[in-house]
């Protein structure tokens, strides 16, 4: 059985998907160390460019950090995905899995539950809007997702104080790389690297 989808919450979660996806999206600032993890990244992560710059969830929404893709019309609602839209290919995928299942997990023991889902860019509501409806900004820059996931209890349980603080140093490392350089300089720097 999927025990992503099939339920009655909106986008066709179960209350154990809720939770799981609830997790993720509580925690996505930090995640983004292991989802976003060089300084290149945050050059992408751009509003209204189908990025997902803002920690939000919808379904079917491109423009949610957290996209849910119903399943196709055979799966009769018992089907769901989930896009993470803010992350990209210079993260290694070990430990972007460990990092959301973590997260996803966290998510379940505390039982938590999704804020109502977002179906517009989140870039097109007013400051004030997002902030009624609890939709912030994802870190716009690799030491803001550093210090967020620094700061994350569940992160460092799950990959072990060795990993946490050497994906932590590895992450400072390549921000003192490339400190006020151009983004043309990064991209040239990282582009055939990952």
């Amino acid at each position: 059985d999927n025990l992503l989808g099939g339920g009655h919450v909106p986008g066709g979660l179960t209350a154990t998907g809720e939770a799981f996806v609830a997790g993720i999206l509580a925690r996505l600032p930090a995640l983004m160390a292991l989802g976003a993890p060089s300084v290149a990244s945050y050059l992408r992560l751009v509003p209204s460019q189908w990025a997902g710059a803002y920690a939000c969830w919808g379904s079917e929404n491109r423009e949610a950090a957290l996209r849910m893709i119903p399943g196709p019309p055979a799966a009769a609602g018992r089907a769901a995905n989930l896009e993470i839209k803010c992350f990209d290919l210079a993260a290694n995928p070990y430990l972007v899995a460990a990092g959301l299942l973590a997260a996803g997990h966290a998510g379940l023991d505390d039982e938590a539950r999704l804020p109502p889902p977002v179906d517009v860019d989140p870039a097109s509501l007013g400051p004030a809007e997002r902030a009624r409806r609890g939709i912030a900004r994802l870190p716009t820059d690799l030491g803001a997702a550093v210090a967020a996931f620094t700061a994350d209890d569940v992160l460092r349980r799950a990959c072990g104080p060795a990993l946490h603080d050497t994906v932590a140093s590895v992450r400072r490392a390549e921000i003192d790389r490339f400190a006020g350089a151009d983004p043309a300089v990064v991209v040239a720097a990282t582009r055939w690297r990952y």
